[in-house]
């Protein structure tokens, strides 16, 4: 495994946004230790995917101050990092209303009802009509699943 990681120029690590700063810290370590190279993660090209709109570290039973601490922006390497911002939601390009829902949720923006609870577009719902509902939300997400259901290609696009 460390000659892999000597033979890598990049690293992609997505959902980084998530992920507690001390495992950062520990890869950083690691990849000196690795490579014997004393810039941050042993000069290997790090690409951190994620959005800070979404999901924080976790932090068992930590309040939210311990959450934000856990967070890689207060990492010491957060300095050396350079953050470059996507424009185009490559998942809703053919959905200006789903791009702009995202969009909304992500700012905060999109109105809430019972306890901050974030109400789905009538467009985006299929209304609760038992199981039924369930069948028919399987069947659009995986449409003819009778003939795929061993095809993993077809599973994981879907996924």
């Amino acid at each position: 495994m460390a000659k892999l990681i000597r033979c890598a120029t990049v690293i992609i690590w997505d959902e980084a946004t998530m992920t507690n700063r001390y495992a950062f810290e520990a890869l950083n370590q690691t990849l000196i230790d690795i490579t014997g190279v004393d810039y941050p993660f042993g000069g290997k090209i790090m690409v951190f995917g994620g959005d800070f709109r979404q999901v924080l570290p976790v932090v068992p039973k930590g309040t939210k101050a311990e959450t934000i601490t856990a967070s890689i922006v207060k990492s010491p390497l957060w300095s050396h990092i350079q953050i470059i911002r996507l424009k185009q939601n490559m998942r809703s390009i053919n959905d200006q209303r789903f791009g702009e829902f995202l969009l909304f949720v992500g700012d905060g923006v999109q109105p809430t009802i019972i306890d901050e609870m974030i109400k789905i577009p009538t467009s985006m719902a299929i209304p609760w009509n038992g199981e039924e509902s369930i069948v028919r939300l399987l069947e659009e997400i995986y449409p003819n699943i009778k003939n795929h259901s061993s095809d993993t290609e077809y599973m994981v696009s879907r996924a």
